[in-house]
């Protein structure tokens, strides 16, 4: 008898290897396609994220474009800055740039700057080591000899 033609609880071995072949192949393709499903979900779930960020993005790009508006930036500057375009009367032409250029001790406007003492804020003075004075007379700044 050889071991094709031998006997298992009435079958032949060669169709209980099928038989179990079959039944791991099976399995096999099963646990395959679970996976694949759980990845497909993986995938559309990064897809869903991507699509909300890509929207975000555009939003972003539209807030920049409103934030960046010339009208809106002058009208600040002008607020808060004290900022205005440049008169006519202080722009200079080619030519005459290039004669202030060749000469130094040409008259050139000076321009005052005056700062403002900063007053810190209630949580910077409670965290500062140093406090200054500050006084409304300049005369009573200035030390004493």
């Amino acid at each position: 008898m050889t071991l094709l033609e031998r006997r298992v609880l009435g079958f032949r071995s060669l169709d209980v290897g099928l038989f179990i072949f079959l039944l791991v192949l099976i399995l096999g393709v099963y646990l395959a396609k679970t996976m694949a499903g759980g990845e497909r979900g993986q995938i559309a779930a990064a897809e869903r994220q991507i699509a909300e960020e890509q929207d975000r993005i555009v939003l972003l790009e539209a807030e920049v474009a409103h934030l960046e508006r010339p009208e809106r930036l002058s009208a600040i500057a002008r607020t808060y800055a004290g900022l205005a375009p440049v008169a006519s009367a202080r722009e200079i032409t080619p030519k005459g740039l290039a004669d202030a250029l060749q000469s130094p001790a040409s008259v050139v406007p000076q321009l005052v700057v005056v700062a403002a003492p900063v007053v810190p804020t209630a949580a910077e003075a409670e965290t500062s080591t140093v406090i200054e004075e500050t006084t409304a007379d300049p005369a009573a700044r200035e030390p004493k000899p």
